[in-house]
């Protein structure tokens, strides 16, 4: 037997209706807020992330599927979406065409992670990406769409957390100032911030190790060394926020890992998912267009995981099950006439099923039975003679006549 890969879920039929809640909700909500739908290629040439990303990234260094094409270069399975989203972008001019300034994205994405609840190697991610504008109102508007999909999705225990990472030049007296303040204590430092201290020092701050999180408690905070530009931009980010009700905290750790943001960052936990609680993050990223050949463009965007959200989605979210109609043909007679009656109901919209291996009523109902079927109907040669057909309701046991002539229109009265 051939098993599935470590980290890849088969999602089975009874999952999909709560996928179809949190898809259907992105869809809905993505586009009352005047974003279009971009389908991006799952795989792209490895250095599109490797530039992106950076190479110095958890993400570029250990978590990415990659391998070689036939002509000998280097392919990847997409780790996240935006970055395909901008080549996309750049290499079709679309910021010529104005129905493309504000785009979404629904799919899978790729990274060799340890699996472990609500996390696997092949997951699948909602993001937006609104192009072409600095305006801090735009921030406001990609967060309010954030926020109204987990509230609309009643999740539970929702913090959401701001923190402003500068421009480059406030970034880079930071992360001086911040190494300068770390080497001393480059000893007591996990393996890995040892090697971002070089590297990659704002993602130290974000260590969940908690020998590092002691030793960065008295770290210089970036918020002190903001420009006026980046302080103005963030004032306006939380008046917004203020404007709309929307709740948030200030975190002044709050990192991205990613190297292309800049300017406002942000994420969303849920106290539902336990230790690991985040479930939806994202932020400005002015210089990306520029480190993938594209002429300077100011965007923002967010990426929500949806494996965790439907970890967290309540019960009450779970869409009731559709009634339906199990047609229990037999006979000459009546099997052709199940078939055409399964045709009519499936025609009008009206969700209709059999078991074409079983032949008799007997052998019928245990399948509509198991199929938890809540109406069957039944049909067979001495009902197609008299002209009509018996409705059997599953749950209750009763059974009614039905003229043939209108069954259809009978039928669908009773959904």
């Amino acid at each position: 037997m051939i098993r599935g890969i470590k980290g890849a879920k088969d999602i089975f039929p009874g999952q999909i209706p709560k996928w179809n809640v949190v898809e259907k909700l992105a869809h809905h909500l993505a586009e009352s807020y005047g974003f279009k739908e971009i389908r991006i290629p799952i795989f792209e040439q490895t250095d599109l992330y490797v530039r992106s990303i950076g190479g110095a990234t958890d993400i570029v260094e250990k978590e990415m599927y990659t391998f070689p094409d036939r002509d000998g270069s280097s392919l990847t399975l997409r780790p996240e979406g935006t970055a395909g989203v901008i080549r996309s972008f750049i290499e079709h001019n679309l910021r010529n065409d104005p129905t493309c300034k504000k785009l979404y994205y629904i799919g899978p994405m790729f990274r060799h992670e340890r699996p472990q609840a609500g996390r696997f190697r092949q997951f699948h991610q909602f993001g937006v990406e609104l192009i072409g504008t600095t305006s801090p109102l735009a921030d406001v508007e990609v967060i309010s769409l954030l926020w109204r999909y987990f509230s609309e999705l009643q999740l539970p225990g929702l913090t959401l957390e701001m923190n402003s990472l500068g421009e480059t030049s406030d970034r880079q007296l930071y992360k001086e100032n911040l190494v300068a303040f770390l080497k001393p204590k480059v000893g007591q430092l996990c393996s890995n911030c040892l090697r971002r201290i070089d590297t990659n020092p704002l993602r130290i701050l974000d260590c969940k190790v908690p020998q590092c999180q002691t030793l960065t408690e008295d770290a210089p905070q970036l918020i002190d060394f903001l420009g006026q530009t980046s302080k103005k931009h963030f004032e306006q980010v939380l008046a917004g926020l203020d404007a709309l009700s929307i709740p948030y905290i200030l975190n002044r750790r709050l990192v991205r890992g990613l190297d292309y943001y800049s300017m406002t960052t942000f994420e969303v936990s849920c106290s539902a998912l336990g230790a690991q609680n985040a479930i939806g993050a994202g932020g400005r990223y002015d210089g990306l267009f520029e480190v993938l050949g594209g002429k300077p463009t100011p965007a923002i965007g967010y990426a929500i995981g949806l494996e965790r959200v439907l970890l967290a989605l309540p019960e009450s979210m779970t869409p009731s099950k559709k009634s339906w109609f199990f047609i229990a043909g037999f006979g000459s007679l009546g099997s052709q006439a199940g078939l055409t009656l399964l045709n009519d109901l499936r025609s009008q919209g009206i969700i209709a099923d059999t078991d074409h291996n079983a032949s008799t009523l007997k052998t019928l109902l245990r399948s509509a039975d198991r199929l938890s079927a809540p109406y069957v109907v039944i049909l067979g040669d001495d009902e197609v003679t008299r002209n009509e057909l018996i409705l059997r309701n599953m749950k209750t046991k009763e059974q009614e006549s039905i003229p043939l002539a209108t069954a259809v229109s009978m039928l669908k009265g009773r959904l």
